[in-house]
């Protein structure tokens, strides 16, 4: 009796881990991420050319795709927008979850930072850099709180408190400038 329970509970355990695995391989090599799992190189959409974009278009968008071209993999990010120009934000930096998670933030740290951006079809080829203090993280932290924590006008204090978790290494911010494309 008891092994038939053992073997119904790891059927039960197994058939979904198996599954989740399959999708996971599957979209490896797909033409963006999925909702669930991380996908291949970017190919389809419009490369953009010409002037940089103001980047408040964004405001209005919570997801784009990134793709790091090493290791060649895409997900979907959070974008924040700041003095005209297109950041990204990766929380959960010093946390267990954060660093097995987060693989890409510290690939694009340790200097595999190029890859592509695409937001509404729109493919931007950018490279992350890292910003770790300076003016500009007040912007960034308001954007967030106002975005993502639903805060219509932060307070100076949300401001700093958040500035400050991103100067501790808590969460990393990435601007995403423009690069030529060889």
């Amino acid at each position: 009796m008891k092994r038939t329970i053992f073997q119904v509970i790891g059927v039960i355990l197994l058939v979904p881990a198996v599954g989740m695995a399959t999708l996971r391989f599957e979209n490896r090599n797909a033409d963006g991420p999925s909702i669930l799992f991380p996908g291949g190189e970017m190919v389809s959409g419009d490369l953009h050319s010409g002037p940089e974009p103001d980047w408040a278009f964004t405001n209005d968008i919570q997801t784009v795709e990134l793709q790091l071209n090493d290791p060649m993999a895409s997900r979907l990010i959070w974008i924040l927008e700041a003095e005209g120009r297109p950041f990204i934000i990766s929380g959960y930096m010093t946390t267990f979850l954060g660093k097995l998670w987060k693989e890409w933030a510290f690939e694009a740290d340790l200097g595999n930072n190029e890859g592509v951006l695409r937001v509404d079809g729109v493919r931007y080829p950018r490279s992350l850099q890292r910003i770790r203090q300076g003016d500009i993280l007040d912007g960034v932290s308001a954007s967030l709180l106002q975005k993502y924590v639903g805060v219509p006008a932060p307070s100076a204090e949300a401001i700093a408190a958040t500035r400050a978790g991103i100067e501790a290494g808590e969460s990393w911010v990435f601007e995403l400038v423009p690069r030529e494309v060889n």
